[in-house]
């Protein structure tokens, strides 16, 4: 099977911890994969009020123009030293564009925009850059462009673990399908481990308690029937990864009982059984609100030190 190159692109601010998705891709897929890395800066731009004068003085024109052109060499240099570090791992130089794209909008909005445009495969991020003024993916940007990016999956990375395992969660909705197929795409070829994880929701979310005290009876004929309800959709998703190329034993399945937060039992999971890497579908089985903003996403995005998570629309 012929691999079909992949294409990641990375947004930098020119901090040291974004610089931490470099070393999730080495991790990941290493400079030996087939890959294209994109490194993206969106240039600020100075405020329409220094330039709305229908006449300018000479003197405050060329300092105008002077201080776009300090802007755009510092976005040079950003992304050349992105380029460097990744040429230091190994990375093709040859395969590393650059692009300095002017910011015209929102930085998530723009970042967006961008990768749509492009046709990118996925958004890599790391959760915060620089403070202070550029605040480039301080806590509310990051979740902007989760929420602004409606077709490119987006990649959070909370830490970068040094395990390969991902947990592919799993539900019978189409977008659950969707982060299958996506999965099973950027993860042929690798040798990364992965999971179908499916956390069956609690019956104590539909029926109190005491009641449930009264007939114990209830959870176990509801776990049976919702075991047998997921069973196809587990096995569709496995069938998906092994025909994207990934190898029978490369791929497993669990199914447990959940508790009353799918996204505890998932962080859980995660965390106690060594995963590096999340992956979950934007949209739930409702269908009713995009998945992020939920609970359940807000919370892993919130509480994935550590990981790192892919979202998948």
């Amino acid at each position: 099977m012929e691999e079909i190159t992949k294409k990641i692109v990375i947004p930098v601010d020119g901090s040291k911890n974004a610089l931490r998705s470099f070393d999730y891709l080495e991790k990941m897929y290493g400079p030996e994969h087939n890959i294209d890395v994109g490194l993206l800066y969106i240039v600020p731009s100075l405020p329409p009020l220094l330039g709305d004068e229908k006449k300018i003085d000479k003197d405050v024109y060329a300092s105008l123009s002077s201080a776009e052109q300090r802007l755009l060499n510092k976005a040079n240099k950003i992304l050349n030293e992105g380029k460097q570090q990744l040429v230091a791992k190994g990375f093709d130089e040859k395969r590393i564009e650059m692009t300095a794209e002017k910011r015209r909008a929102g930085i998530a909005q723009n970042i967006c925009e961008w990768a749509e445009t492009a046709r990118v495969d996925a958004l890599l991020l790391t959760r915060r850059g620089q403070t202070d003024l550029e605040m480039f993916f301080l806590g509310r940007v990051s979740d902007r462009v989760v929420g602004y990016c409606k077709d490119a999956p987006v990649w959070i990375v909370g830490g970068v673990s040094e395990s390969k395992k991902v947990l592919l969660c799993v539900d019978n909705s189409e977008n659950a399908m969707r982060a299958v197929d996506h999965a099973g795409f950027m993860l042929s070829g690798t040798d990364a481990p992965v999971t179908l994880f499916h956390t069956m929701r609690h019956l104590k979310r539909y029926i109190p308690d005491d009641v449930l005290e009264e007939a114990p009876e209830l959870e176990e004929l509801w776990k049976q029937k919702a075991g047998q309800d997921i069973a196809p959709f587990m096995e569709k998703a496995r069938n998906m990864l092994l025909k994207a190329g990934l190898a029978e034993d490369q791929v497993t399945s669990k199914v447990v009982g959940g508790s009353r937060s799918p996204a505890e039992d998932i962080l859980k999971e995660a965390r106690e059984n060594g995963y590096g890497t999340i992956v979950l579908g934007r949209r739930g089985i409702s269908g009713i609100k995009e998945f992020l903003f939920g609970s359940v996403t807000k919370k892993i995005l919130n509480q994935a030190t550590g990981l790192t998570v892919w979202l998948v629309q």
